[in-house]
């Protein structure tokens, strides 16, 4: 097995962590982490997909072991954090590449594509959602705080930044919570817990809704270049849900559809089946020439 290797790339005035593995020479996979957590998410997959993939995993921003800059010097943003990442893969000298996106990961790795659409040679979503049948009931607080940005809406989406929070984001939906590293949530909430990173990451939720508007132009992209995409979805998620998975097809007939009976946090408990059906989803993908 591949062993996973660990460095940090300067990045503007940002230095970025990330995870790497597999030879330099190999088809390059992109993975791109969600919120709470990190690059430390995917620290089973990736060994076990390096076998044949050149596999960068990034801590975006804020996340991580990566730099988090002070709110007045950086602009936390989803727009800012493609423009960090696109910048990071020219760092690494990384033209093509397939993208492995969740979470928060679906609208940076989206934005890239909107940006250089023929750099992405496939697409691996799990529970990166792109439509709006997709968002959960849960989400109705931070909805509250996009329509009135209020310092009440705001401080009531604190919750949602403790240990108790990100631990249940972990573990709901899972039938044995005993598959569940309980060093995954607590990094996570340790990580958030830092001076001035909880402010970093409501400024983040509220920009959220940025995203959610540019559905219609993920949609579009999607009709337009036919990417090869897998959905993996975790199909008791508390925020994503299955009917955004569905809902690709409607603009990707060919859209693969994997669901598992687990939560959000799917590689927790599932990453050695993802990774077989990533594998072979990748597989099909690259012996299929790409329509122009």
């Amino acid at each position: 097995m591949t062993k996973t290797t660990f460095h940090k790339a300067q990045v503007g005035d940002v230095e970025i962590f990330y995870r790497e593995a597999g030879q330099k020479t190999a088809p390059v996979l992109l993975l791109l982490h969600g919120f709470p957590s990190s690059s430390h998410m995917f620290r089973d997959l990736i060994p076990a997909l390096a076998d044949t993939y050149r596999v960068v995993a990034p801590d975006l921003p804020g996340f991580g072991f990566s730099d988090a800059p002070d709110r007045t010097a950086f602009d936390y943003t989803f727009d800012n954090l493609a423009n960090v990442t696109e910048r990071f893969l020219e760092t690494l000298g990384i033209g093509a590449y397939a993208v492995y996106v969740f979470d928060y990961g679906a609208p940076v790795g989206l934005r890239l594509a909107l940006r250089h659409p023929h750099r992405i040679t496939a697409i691996i979503s799990q529970n990166g959602n792109a439509y709006t049948e997709g968002l959960s009931e849960a989400w109705a607080p931070i909805r509250n705080y996009w329509q009135a940005p209020t310092g009440e809406n705001r401080n009531a989406l604190r919750s949602l930044l403790t240990l108790e929070t990100t631990k249940w984001q972990y573990t709901h939906g899972v039938a044995g919570t005993v598959l569940v590293a309980p060093e995954a949530y607590t990094l996570d909430a340790t990580l958030m817990a830092r001076s001035g990173n909880d402010e970093i990451q409501l400024d983040l939720l509220r920009d959220y809704a940025t995203n959610v508007a540019l559905y219609p132009a993920f949609q579009k992209y999607l009709r337009d270049h036919q990417p090869p995409l897998l959905a993996v979805w975790g199909s008791n998620d508390p925020f994503f849900l299955p009917a955004g998975a569905k809902a690709f097809r409607r603009d990707l007939p060919d859209a693969e559809l994997m669901f598992f009976d687990t939560g959000h946090f799917a590689l927790e408990t599932h990453h050695a089946e993802i990774a077989r059906a990533v594998h072979n989803f990748l597989e099909r993908a690259f012996a299929t020439p790409k329509a122009a």
